[in-house]
């Protein structure tokens, strides 16, 4: 009965321990221009300058996102994926100018 118990509790703490893989991804479509910003500054280690909202093949939707890259000549056109929380496509650009600063 020991052996069977001792058996038991590992199994019983292993599914009580549900940790999603990134904690601010918490399911559904990203509907905010500011979690597609978070997502491609996170992919590419730039500063997100704009967002807007597309269509994106299959998807429920997609998000175009504008990187500058401080001290390079060009930035960065992500496409975010609305389903799967992660950039689709990357472009090289001309660096966009940061909203608020002179270059």
């Amino acid at each position: 009965m020991r052996l069977a118990l001792l058996l038991l509790v590992p199994g019983l703490l292993a599914a009580t321990d549900r940790h999603p893989r990134n904690p601010r991804h918490r399911g559904g479509p990203v509907n905010t221009a500011k979690e597609a910003k978070a997502i491609a500054e996170q992919d590419t280690g730039g500063v997100a300058v704009s967002a807007r909202r597309v269509p994106l093949n299959g998807a429920s939707c997609g998000w175009e996102v504008e990187l500058h890259m401080p001290k390079e000549d060009r930035g960065w056109r992500c496409m975010v994926d609305c389903d799967s929380h992660s950039v689709y496509t990357k472009d090289r650009i001309p660096n966009p100018a940061l909203k608020g600063r002179q270059r």
